[in-house]
């Protein structure tokens, strides 16, 4: 009887053993990067992020622009100026500076949570695209070959292509 249950046992994993091991791998590859630069939106985005950022620029050179000119007075008078009020002017322009640096750390945050949050849709599409592409052709893995994460690959196929088809572009 345990001979009869050990064959059985040795049976079945030999079974799904091969079974596994005849299931193919198919392989592909696209260029996260390639892709995203011809994404229908991207242009559109990338423009209203310039404009914010140039927005900003302009809206911080003023302040430092304003900020250097009470400084030169604030030099040109200094010995004209009482002890309180020069520290007065010089407590004004030490948190007028800090209002600079405050105001260049949260235009960096929020240039980035907006380019987030342009881009994001764009690249669920993309994404989107690749998976169903995956699926429709049964690619076992998809890999990104603009960020460098393959080291080694062997019949792969560019997916870029059908990726491009998907998403209706030439």
């Amino acid at each position: 009887m345990k001979k009869g249950l050990i064959v059985v046992m040795v049976a079945i994993f030999a079974f799904a053993g091969s079974a596994m091991a005849q299931k193919n791998i198919k392989l592909g590859h696209i260029n996260s990067n390639d892709l995203m630069q011809i994404m229908p939106g991207r242009d559109s985005a990338q423009t209203a992020l310039e404009k914010e950022v140039a927005d900003l620029k302009a809206e911080i050179e003023s302040m430092q622009k304003e900020y250097e000119n009470r400084v030169n007075d604030y030099i040109a008078k200094k010995d004209q100026l009482s002890e309180l009020i020069r520290k007065t002017k010089e407590s004004d322009l030490q948190a007028m500076g800090a209002r600079i640096e405050e105001t260049q750390a949260n235009a960096q945050k929020l240039l980035q949570e907006r380019q987030e949050a342009l881009l994001q849709p764009i690249i669920d599409r993309a994404k989107k695209a690749i998976e169903e592409v995956g699926k429709e052709n049964g690619y076992t893995y998809i890999f990104d070959s603009g960020i460098g994460t393959v080291l080694y690959s062997q019949d792969s196929d560019d997916i870029m292509p059908l990726v491009k088809k998907k998403l209706g572009l030439s």
